[in-house]
């Protein structure tokens, strides 16, 4: 649970200083795509810790 607070809370502050930066410099300028991506990759993490992917593979699917 504790891990799952610790990403949360990166993940706010990632959004945070985006938001900041995308006010200050625009929303295609360097930084601000980096923070994007940066913050892609938090969501993503989450998604992966704390989603359930039970869904199998199509190719091992029988009929």
């Amino acid at each position: 649970m504790a891990d799952q607070y610790r990403l949360l809370n990166q993940i706010e502050k990632k959004r945070q200083v985006l938001i900041y930066v995308v006010a200050k410099e625009g929303l295609t300028s360097p930084l601000a795509v980096q923070y994007s991506q940066e913050l892609d990759d938090l969501l993503n993490r989450y998604d992966r810790l704390f989603t359930n992917n039970t869904t199998a593979p199509t190719s091992f699917i029988q009929a």
